[in-house]
């Protein structure tokens, strides 16, 4: 993985990423740069918009890469903490705020080359809509980003932490809405929640990518202090992320579509 150009977010930040939150991050941060590279094949600016981007862990590093990065959120404390980030890096986002279902009037319809709808399904009242508002706001050729919560990563999660009701409910799909604590997610999915969602609004589905399959259940400290386990960690994770049965126990999955 370069750095992202370096793009962890840490990095963006000037620190050194240590061994866990790297692995975390990595397969993510890597999938994206191959999504950019896929809209931006001549390493040229593109329009970005990432929806529920908060205070620009991806925006950021985006415009560092000189693209034109517009973030839709309806907290405005996150847009502010975005602006800071934004002008401590030295680049400009526009943040615009309001709901993600209202995107395509708020950033522009058909006015990104890529959207990112990162961990804002889990939590919305009508994921479909929000799909089709990410639909409406992708250029015809464009690429659309969507992270979400795993439903069988979350099952395997309770289950080892000793929540076996909770891991039964989640596994059966009746835990949704039930959260059991501020931002926990109201729902979880799976590969196939995903791509019939992104289908419905009109995307092709292209690939999907576990994120977080193993990292989420093994401690940090140690990864901290052994580089060498967590480049190990990290081979590992990679080529679980593309495994058509191993991706599906992933903390979080990453759905890429595109609009035809």
């Amino acid at each position: 993985m370069s750095d992202v150009e370096g793009m962890a977010v840490a990095a963006e930040q000037g620190k050194r990423v240590r061994g866990g939150s790297r692995v975390r991050s990595a397969v993510l941060w890597d999938a994206l740069r191959a999504l950019v590279d896929r809209v931006a094949p001549d390493g040229g600016p593109r329009d970005v918009v990432d929806v529920g981007g908060g205070t620009g862990g991806f925006a950021v590093p985006l415009a560092r890469l000189g693209h034109r990065v517009t973030v839709v959120d309806a907290n405005p404390d996150a847009l502010a903490a975005l602006e800071r980030r934004a002008a401590d890096a030295g680049v400009r986002v526009r943040a615009v705020q309001g709901d993600a279902v209202d995107a395509p009037g708020l950033a522009g319809e058909g006015s990104a080359d890529l959207v990112l709808c990162h961990r804002v399904l889990e939590y919305v009242d009508d994921p479909a809509a929000v799909l089709a508002a990410m639909a409406a706001t992708v250029r015809p050729g464009g690429s659309v980003s969507v992270l979400s919560a795993g439903r069988f990563g979350a099952v395997v999660q309770r289950a080892l932490a000793g929540h076996f009701d909770d891991a039964l409910r989640t596994l059966a799909g009746t835990a949704e809405g039930a959260a059991p604590q501020e931002r926990a997610p109201r729902r979880y999915h799976t590969r196939e929640d995903l791509a019939g969602l992104a289908s419905g609004a009109g995307l092709k589905p292209v690939e999907v990518h576990g994120v977080r399959i193993f990292t989420d259940l093994v401690p940090a400290g140690p990864l901290d202090a052994d580089a060498a386990s967590a480049d190990a960690l990290l081979a590992l994770e990679s080529a679980a992320a593309v495994h058509p049965v191993l991706r599906e126990l992933a903390a979080q999955l990453h759905l890429v579509a595109e609009r035809p």
